[in-house]
């Protein structure tokens, strides 16, 4: 299964994606949300993970562009940022994100929340 890591630190990538191949599953990293919507054409996540705080594009505004496209209108996001704030949260849900989880991640908790939105 395709999952797509998007955040602006490259440390942040590298660590959810190492968790994720540990996993089993096939990683597409992208910086921001405009590097994502780039590359989602040719990979076809069935998993977007996304932080909040990004350049150009925040994860906000990419779930907004992602739920107005067809082919991404339905594929579970998760949010991976350090903010925790109820109305974070709530903007998050009405934009379309299906998930949450709040920096510093758990490795176990990450694979549990994916396997549960991808079923």
């Amino acid at each position: 299964m395709n999952i797509l890591v998007v955040d602006d630190s490259r440390t942040m990538r590298d660590l959810v994606s190492r968790e994720l191949r540990n996993g089993g599953y096939e990683v597409e990293t992208a910086e921001d949300g405009i590097d994502a919507l780039g590359k989602i054409k040719g990979f076809s996540p069935a998993v977007i993970i996304t932080d909040l705080n990004m350049p150009r594009m925040n994860g906000l505004e990419l779930t907004q562009a992602l739920r107005a496209q067809a082919e991404t209108k339905f594929v579970p996001i998760i949010f991976l940022t350090t903010e925790s704030g109820d109305e974070l949260r709530r903007a998050a849900r009405e934009a379309g994100a299906t998930g949450w989880i709040v920096k510093p991640f758990d490795g176990p908790k990450l694979l549990a929340a994916v396997r549960r939105v991808s079923s």
